[in-house]
């Protein structure tokens, strides 16, 4: 195999998230001095696609996003699943949940704001979804005490296996249609 492909090989092995053609060019630009063509990189990159359909490979490298990424094979979906059911961490609780699907909708948000939309305090929350990775610091808001802007992450993308957050569903999508309400609109709302 090329030394160009090595290089290429390690780079996605190590990435802890899709590569784009651009920063593996950038890379190579740096560590080979040498210029890089984005279609050259792209021909190993398909060299290396082709490597890894082999059977004798656990994992094969994907196009994912505007990158690529080294993924287990479907074949050994269940064998992961069962190590990383042994070392999972405990579930995000249900405020947890909630505290992301604010995040995830109203990207970038402040802490308050996320506490204004669910009534209470987020910031065990908040926490726990910065250790895991799901959210991250995004910047400072303008508002008075330039309070943190939380947003969400590519593990997050990765996680619930998006691309971009426009494939999120949309909130008329997950709401129930049929009304469950007792009684009539206008005494609900008197």
């Amino acid at each position: 195999m090329h030394l160009i492909a090595l290089h290429i090989e390690a780079l996605i092995f190590s990435a802890q998230q899709a590569l784009s053609v651009e920063e593996i060019a950038i890379c190579l630009e740096k560590t080979l001095e040498i210029p890089m063509q984005h279609r050259q990189i792209e021909a190993y990159i398909e060299t290396l696609i082709e490597k890894y359909r082999q059977e004798q490979y656990a994992f094969e490298l994907v196009a994912l996003g505007n990158g690529y990424r080294f993924l287990t094979k479907q074949a050994y979906h269940a064998t992961i699943a069962n190590l990383l059911n042994q070392k999972a961490k405990r579930r995000l609780s249900t405020a947890a949940l909630e505290t992301l699907a604010i995040i995830a909708y109203k990207q970038p948000i402040t802490k308050s704001d996320i506490e204004h939309i669910r009534g209470v305090n987020c910031d065990y929350s908040i926490q726990k979804l910065l250790e895991k990775e799901l959210i991250e610091i995004s910047g400072r808001s303008e508002l008075p005490g330039r309070p943190l802007l939380y947003s969400t992450t590519q593990l997050f993308m990765d996680y619930f296996g998006i691309n971009q957050l426009s494939e999120l569903p949309k909130l008329k999508e997950i709401q129930p249609d049929d009304n469950n309400q007792i009684g009539s609109q206008e005494e609900i709302l008197n």
